[in-house]
């Protein structure tokens, strides 16, 4: 799918777009693409110009909330089938996205591409194969091209939110020079694809699964025992999990899903939000 190239609206940049029209600046600047570049709109009595093109100013923007230019008016970045998936800014800049309400990355302390940034770290990516089974809006990705791995074999089953990824501006392009191909992007279930990968055949895991209740396969023994199968021997994993249900049930999450990592054959503790791993 193409990535989208037009402008980004939030709350907060939209009113500072009015604010400069009103005022009757003749310019304004500021980023449109959630912060990852600064630009220059030009603003005219009914219509404001980016990049060459004209648009209509906007009308009332709601809070966390991103609009994309549809062809005729700006549209929330959001779909629904089945389940309502929502791309949502922060302060950071960095987008998060919400299924049903829900948060899917963590956003209080920092931005979600720092703390992927984080994570990707334990496992050394550089000239490495990855398998990043559950890819989201692609930061781990990001990350790792950025790390210089070799190779990525990421995998997203929600096709809404690979829609997604093709208007956040921060999320990795397979086909862009910067990616040199080294990122390979399936739209699929991993739970089901992982049994055609080889035995041995890749270097290290980022497996960052929706929450048990959702995708409890990803948190089975059968799966693991597969994670073990594909992943070297003294390959490295990271596991996020949070830790779910711990101050209403005393649920140790980290700890269940590191017991069940080492009957697979990793040597597994708890670290960060997750669990990290060595395959022995």
């Amino acid at each position: 799918m193409a990535h989208y190239t037009g402008p980004l609206l939030t709350e907060p940049t939209a009113q500072a777009l009015l604010s400069a029209h009103k005022a009757g600046a003749g310019t304004w600047q500021g980023s449109l693409d959630l912060g990852r570049s600064d630009g220059t709109a030009t603003l005219g009595e009914s219509s404001w110009t980016w990049r060459d093109q004209a648009y209509p100013y906007p009308g009332k923007v709601k809070a966390r909330t991103i609009y994309a230019w549809d062809g005729s008016a700006f549209e929330p970045v959001s779909r629904f089938s089945g389940s309502l998936i929502k791309l949502v800014p922060t302060e950071w800049g960095v987008p998060t996205f919400e299924i049903d309400g829900i948060k899917m990355l963590p956003t209080s302390k920092e931005s979600p591409l720092d703390d992927a940034r984080r994570k990707v770290a334990l496992v050394e990516p550089r000239g490495k194969v990855v398998l990043d089974t559950c890819g989201g809006l692609g930061y781990f990705a990001a990350c790792c091209l950025d790390a210089g791995v070799a190779r990525m074999l990421s995998f997203e089953k929600n096709p809404d939110v690979l829609w997604l990824r093709t208007v956040n501006p921060w999320s990795p392009d397979p086909d862009a020079d910067s990616a040199g191909g080294r990122l390979e992007l399936t739209h699929g279930d991993v739970s089901e694809r992982i049994t055609a990968l080889a035995d041995a055949s890749v270097d290290a895991i980022l497996h960052d699964p929706p929450r048990f209740g959702i995708a409890g396969e990803l948190y089975s023994q059968v799966f693991y025992n597969e994670l073990a199968r594909v992943v070297r021997r003294g390959g490295r994993l990271f596991h996020y999990t949070g830790s779910p249900n711990k101050l209403t049930t005393g649920r140790d999450v980290p700890s269940e899903v590191a017991a069940r990592l080492e009957k697979a054959g990793f040597t597994a503790k708890p670290v960060l939000d997750g669990v990290y791993g060595t395959r022995r």
